[in-house]
């Protein structure tokens, strides 16, 4: 299977960079991620934002052109360019609780020093308002209303299930025909 541009988007912790990976190891494609072209290279990380102009020059130079990829992350507010490009999008929906439990062990791995424990809460609790959408950012409104205007196919899918489990799921819908073990 070759020519897939494939998105993977939803709340943060519901494992889009998880199956991204794993989907682009099964295609034998690469894989990307938003976070990396929208922020800059800080230590610590996710510190100064890159200007649309710069996200869309480097993606266009890293794999926008290239006739297959998997790009996980959000990126509805700055996709011109790159969503027309897409051959599938697919959109996770994870409960909240086990959204944020993988967020804290995320980020506690992550950190790993404690004097950051203001600035991770400040972060779980803008996490856990993609439902509500109340707080600025990503939230499941914006994303639906982003899916409603992409050109390609949008899969909805739920990632509780494994990892291989989703996949199995996706390559079924990229190539309906595969025999799945």
């Amino acid at each position: 299977m070759v020519g897939h541009r494939i998105h993977i988007f939803g709340a943060s912790g519901a494992g889009a960079s998880t199956l991204g990976r794993a989907l682009a190891t099964e295609l034998a494609s690469q894989h990307f991620d938003t976070d990396d072209f929208f922020w800059k290279p800080t230590d610590p990380p996710f510190q100064q934002k890159r200007c649309v102009p710069d996200r869309y020059a480097l993606m266009q130079e890293i794999f926008v052109p290239r006739r297959d990829w998997v790009l996980s992350g959000s990126m509805d507010s700055w996709s011109e360019g790159v969503d027309d490009r897409l051959t599938l999008a697919i959109l996770l929906d994870l409960d909240t609780d086990t959204r944020l439990a993988r967020l804290r062990a995320r980020e506690a791995w992550r950190r790993q020093d404690p004097s950051g424990t203001a600035e991770m809460e400040a972060f779980l609790d803008w996490a856990a308002s993609y439902d509500d959408g109340l707080l600025p950012g990503r939230n499941r409104a914006r994303h639906l209303a982003w899916a409603e205007t992409l050109s390609c196919p949008v899969m909805r899918l739920d990632s509780a299930p494994p990892v291989h489990e989703l996949v199995a799921e996706v390559l079924a819908v990229l190539d309906p025909g595969r025999i799945l073990a």
